[in-house]
């Protein structure tokens, strides 16, 4: 994997190691993506940063037969991996965490030497309006002590699955009938998880992209070609799309411009780093 922007005279050569490995070009390798990744100094502090972590094709679907993994190669999963062990906290929307079937971190994804003073893993934090989850799945079921599933949930969730859940995951009430982005982000970050990694789906990353709080979008493009039948990582909330039905014009939900940070390639893939209009990292 190399460094292609900005260029890096010193070290354009990042080597792509699975977790396991310790040796001088593992280690070499998670202190440059550490630094390359770095939280900015302000998310230690009282104020949360929020980071999405998407991949597309180059036609711009966010799935290949309705998921996101076949898109991958080596280098999107080593930076995938870095980005989960910097995070404090990993939220997903629930119609994500059904279709990827997702489990909690494993202590064997996470390269420990990105987690200082922190627990092992982060926690997932998931987002369902009533609860529809399976609850003696491995996410809400299976999680360690010390990083238990947060259950973003609001009042229209029906207080027997929300009393049953509680048995094994940390469950908050943040609404009457919908989450918030802005509840969202203020309840884990008096949790103390300010190092928030976003990682869908389209739905959620629209919400919080329309609330005007993502900070950061590490984006992956995949040489393929999907052919249109796929959504993009990104849709609007219902209430802009319902405006712009209306005929009442894009400024329900203008563009939000981006500035790019760094890009990474490894065999045809871009590993895309950029930051949101007016926020800086260290």
């Amino acid at each position: 994997m190399r460094q292609i922007y900005p260029p890096s005279a010193a070290e354009p050569q990042i080597a792509i190691v699975q977790r396991g490995e310790n040796g001088q070009a593992a280690q070499s390798a998670i202190a440059r993506l550490g630094e390359l990744y770095a939280y900015p100094s302000r998310a230690g502090g009282a104020q949360p940063w929020v980071r999405a972590n998407m991949i597309a094709t180059v036609d711009g679907a966010s799935t290949v037969n309705g998921l996101s993994g076949g898109m991958s190669g080596p280098a999107d999963r080593l930076v995938f991996s870095v980005l989960r062990s910097l995070a404090d906290v990993i939220l997903v929307g629930a119609g994500t965490a059904r279709a990827e079937k997702y489990r909690p971190v494993r202590a064997s994804e996470i390269w420990p030497q990105l987690r200082a003073g922190r627990t092992p893993t982060p926690p997932i934090a998931v987002v369902t309006g009533k609860l529809g989850l399976d609850l003696d799945s491995p996410l809400l079921a299976g999680a360690p002590p010390d990083a238990r599933t947060i259950v973003l949930t609001t009042e229209q969730c029906p207080d027997e699955r929300r009393d049953a859940a509680t048995a094994s995951a940390d469950v908050a009430v943040v609404g009457t009938d919908r989450v918030t982005p802005a509840d969202m982000i203020d309840v884990l970050a008096k949790r103390g998880h300010r190092r928030i990694l976003v990682e869908g789906g389209p739905g959620l990353l629209g919400q919080i992209t329309a609330a005007g709080l993502l900070d950061e979008l590490c984006l992956t493009f995949s040489p393929l070609l999907e052919g249109g039948r796929a959504g993009r990582i990104l849709t609007p909330p219902y209430e802009a799309s319902a405006a712009q039905e209306r005929h009442e014009g894009a400024a329900a939900w203008p563009p939000a411009t981006l500035a790019l940070a760094h890009v990474l390639e490894d065999s045809g893939l871009l590993l895309c780093r950029y930051l949101a209009a007016g926020r800086a990292s260290d």
